[in-house]
């Protein structure tokens, strides 16, 4: 049955945006308030005869297209949607979903978004499923998931290694602990006599192998993962049994990370470091000197201070190479990072490169609203001869901006303006980015045929 009156709401907003007005310059160009502009939009007042000849008139828009019922296509919309499987025990009929269309035109648009969202997300679930050959099971999802269920702390791990530290404190005390106690022969052996490894574990000769490249630093704490190896087992057996982890493949990530754990406390013992980490204010350089390890190793068992009953400030951390590709990730804080697809490059973790081994602080702003501070840094594999690999790589701790009192970095960054930081384009809603390299899903894309900003993309937004 026809429609006494006219109700085109979103039609008209779709109108005003691809003309670039706002409702006050509507209101002008038709000669009424800005308000009754705001009621139309809303639907709640109807378009005259009037009003939509003068609306074609002033935007030389065909009324034909105007007067298109747009509520009777967004019910056409959500009645199809409505006929999925997964809405099929929801009685809802034809005419509700009509008079939701007409009456409620902005929560069907939401409601639409949230579903094109949803479908995107499902075909790229389906993709990645089809593609990685191992089902459901990403193994390195899964043991990163462990960790950060455990808030990547350990405190079995933390006592064992802790009551071994007075008596394990460089790579000569622990070379030795592993000679007297396995029988092992330790050698620092070039790299080219173990392919260019860090360590290798030569069973059948009985020797562990270092690789003369690393500094003290890196040699304690190999020589401290193959002490985790070698007398650990148990205990990160009866962590594992408990993880949940379904895939060999993510379980082998997990049992390496908890060797990793360890051998970090065996250098950077809990409460000492704590301790430490608190007199100076969570300096991680101050932290890396003081406990004579890479600034990485100690910006990593930052985040692992997290027992109840001794608890430091809680840290996010990420590894990225130049490409941006994640080779490590501890998850906490509550600072959302994209699991697939490329970070955000306003953020400073990716300036690094340009300014290698110079400390960058940042606080930034996500688009939930919740505010951090980044620390990050290049921290680099160096080599040790001509025309061997080079591998540097950058680092970066973020932490709630509530914390900002208790870091070494407040007075310098107190006064610095939050930076807008999306999790990936895909997912981040908001407008006029420049470093924008995609538009977010659910958005209706702007014509550009009246206004081309510099954005990349420009979306509807109100």
């Amino acid at each position: 049955m026809a429609r006494k009156n006219l109700y085109m709401g979103p039609r008209l907003k779709r109108v005003r945006r691809d003309l670039r007005l706002t409702q006050a310059d509507m209101a002008a160009d038709l000669d009424i308030s800005a308000s009754y502009v705001a009621l139309m939009e809303r639907n709640q007042r109807p378009v005259t005869a009037e009003m939509l000849l003068r609306l074609a008139t002033t935007y030389r828009i065909d009324i034909a297209d105007l007067a298109e019922g747009e509520a009777e296509e967004t019910a056409g919309r959500l009645q199809a949607i409505m006929r999925e499987p997964f809405f099929t025990d929801i009685d809802l009929p034809g005419i509700d979903i009509e008079d939701i269309a007409a009456s409620y035109p902005g929560f069907s648009e939401a409601f639409l978004r949230l579903h094109t969202a949803h479908e995107k997300a499902r075909e790229s679930l389906a993709e990645r499923h089809e593609n990685s050959g191992e089902g459901d099971l990403d193994p390195v999802a899964e043991a990163r998931t462990f960790l950060a269920e455990r808030r990547n702390c350990f405190p079995a791990l933390d006592d064992s290694a802790a009551r071994l530290a007075p008596r394990l404190q460089d790579s000569a005390q622990m070379a030795a602990h592993i000679e007297s106690e396995h029988g092992l022969q330790v050698k620092f052996v070039p790299p080219d006599a173990i392919r260019g490894a860090l360590r290798f574990f030569d069973f059948h000769r009985r020797r562990v192998n270092i690789n003369t490249w690393l500094g003290e630093p890196g040699r304690r704490f190999q020589l401290a993962v193959q002490i985790a190896a070698l007398e650990q087992r148990a205990a990160i057996d009866a962590i594992l049994q408990q993880s949940g982890i379904g895939s060999e493949s993510g379980r082998l990530l997990a049992d390496q990370a908890l060797r990793s754990y360890w051998a970090a406390a065996l250098v950077m013992p809990y409460m000492p470091f704590l301790e430490t980490a608190r007199r100076l204010r969570f300096d991680v350089e101050a932290l890396s000197a003081a406990f004579e390890v890479s600034f990485e190793q100690a910006a990593h068992r930052l985040t692992t201070l997290q027992r109840p009953d001794a608890a430091g400030v809680p840290f996010f951390f990420l590894r990225i190479d130049a490409a941006g590709n994640v080779s490590k990730r501890l998850d906490g804080a509550g600072f959302r990072f994209a699991r697939y697809g490329g970070a955000c490059p306003l953020w400073n973790v990716h300036e690094c490169f340009a300014r290698p081994r110079e400390l960058l602080l940042q606080r930034v702003e996500l688009p939930d609203a919740k505010r951090f501070i980044s620390i990050a840094r290049t921290v680099e594999l160096r080599s040790r001869g001509f025309g061997q690999p080079r591998l540097v790589r950058a680092v970066a701790l973020a932490c709630a901006d509530e914390h900002l009192s208790e870091l070494a970095y407040a007075q310098t960054l107190a006064d610095m303006p939050f930076t807008p930081v999306g999790v990936t384009c895909r997912l981040c809603h908001r407008p006029r980015c420049h470093a924008r390299s995609a538009p977010p899903i659910g958005r209706e894309v702007l014509s550009d045929a009246y206004l081309k900003t510099t954005d990349p993309f420009d979306f509807a937004t109100d």
